[in-house]
């Protein structure tokens, strides 16, 4: 992947690139970006311009074999490691090099794809991946080699943050002390969840999520027309992911939209009608049989909602980018019942709730008991407004 070809971000690559000519390469960076801000693509282009030794800024092609096989992720010197987990193919002991083909198909069609897009692909929705200890014992062994070429050999390890307490031990030397002309690019889209002695060892560089106007570009190019493209830039808040979703009608969110609406419909019913409890118990029933991922998925679209429904309540709509597709349901008559009095508290139950659904706790209960909370928080005041001196 060339730099030019990467949507926005004129600065990163700008920075990278001429960083790169000047020889100043950290031998440890970590790219830390929400979802769809081209944290991958960046990598990936990045890692080409290091291994393939090109100096001409976004015209790095003058090595044609070398920028095919880093083009196809199939060059020697260009390693990777992912979230991954035992599946109908990899029965135990699961690591990256046992995905490769899924990964490079996951990168050629959708290099802004976020997790649960990958684990759709290798067909672990129902279960929670990681960069294992077996993954860290598998880039020690790949790094202890040199390099095939004699140049720079590089280790692109995508969401870090699925990366266990025993794997990042395991990588704390090696990223410390690589061999020379080793290149670790570690992405992540919350680095809070990165052991701070990995964090400390490396060159952190923020991304902004997406403009616009680099989406409704994207999405032209793409076959859009100009007027669909820009409104589903604005829907999609920076996420270019989201906004191939919304183009091509396939995103998971439209599935969520209908659990929510469903859900905060029978919430508002159930106060003082207990015979509507069973509702939101069959609900509770149906979203649990899915899995851990699209639960996780689910909540952190909850939040989002309920974070779009309190700007419109404090008429700050120019920010209010989410639109509802279910009829019959308007955010503008949702958000007067998520006010100041309730928001904070909404937020910290649907954490709780991720926090819980990762630790394996039973999603019946969980979801249960959320909804049930939902129906009391949803019902609580607001504050009077309070005249002005």
């Amino acid at each position: 992947m060339l730099f030019k070809e990467i949507l926005g971000l004129t600065h990163i690559k700008k920075h990278l690139a001429l960083s790169a000519d000047a020889g100043r390469i950290p031998h440890a960076q970590l790219f830390v970006g929400p979802e769809g801000s081209g944290t991958l693509p960046m990598a990936l282009a990045y890692a080409q311009y290091i291994i393939c030794n090109n100096q001409n800024g976004e015209n790095n092609g003058d090595n044609q074999a070398c920028n095919m096989k880093c083009d196809s992720l199939s060059h020697p010197d260009l390693h990777f490691a992912f979230p991954v987990a035992n599946s109908d193919k990899v029965k135990s002991h699961a690591v990256s090099n046992h995905y490769m083909e899924e990964w490079r198909q996951f990168v050629k069609e959708q290099p802004y794809g976020n997790l649960f897009d990958w684990y759709r692909l290798i067909g672990i929705v129902k279960k929670q991946g990681q960069i294992g200890v077996d993954e860290a014992y598998d880039i020690v062994k790949k790094l202890s080699l040199k390099s095939y070429e004699g140049g720079y050999k590089v280790m692109l390890i995508w969401m870090a943050e699925e990366m266990n307490t025993a794997a990042a031990n395991k990588l704390l030397k090696l990223i410390e002390e690589p061999p020379e002309k080793t290149v670790f690019l570690l992405i992540a889209e919350n680095d809070d969840q990165i052991l701070q002695t990995i964090k400390s060892r490396c060159q952190i560089l923020q991304f902004p999520p997406l403009a616009e106007a680099a989406i409704a570009k994207g999405l032209e190019n793409r076959g859009l027309v100009r007027e669909e493209a820009q409104r589903l830039a604005l829907e999609a808040d920076g996420n270019f992911n989201r906004a191939l979703d919304l183009m091509n009608k396939d995103s998971e969110d439209l599935v969520f939209e209908k659990w929510f609406v469903q859900w905060v419909r029978s919430a508002f019913k159930a106060r003082g009608n207990k015979a509507v409890i069973n509702e939101l118990i069959l609900w509770a029933e149906e979203v649990a049989k899915t899995g851990r991922e699209t639960q996780k998925k689910f909540l952190h679209y909850c939040i989002a909602v309920m974070r779009q429904a309190m700007l419109i309540n404090f008429n700050v709509k120019d920010l209010a980018f989410m639109r509802m597709h279910v009829d019959g349901f308007k955010m503008e008559k949702f958000a007067p019942f998520v006010h100041e009095n309730n928001i904070i508290t909404i937020v910290s139950e649907l954490e709780d709730a991720i926090y819980h659904i990762e630790r394996n706790g039973n999603a019946k209960i969980i979801f249960t008991d959320l909804s049930i909370k939902l129906t009391r928080l949803l019902h609580t005041k607001a504050s009077p407004i309070q005249n002005q001196p």
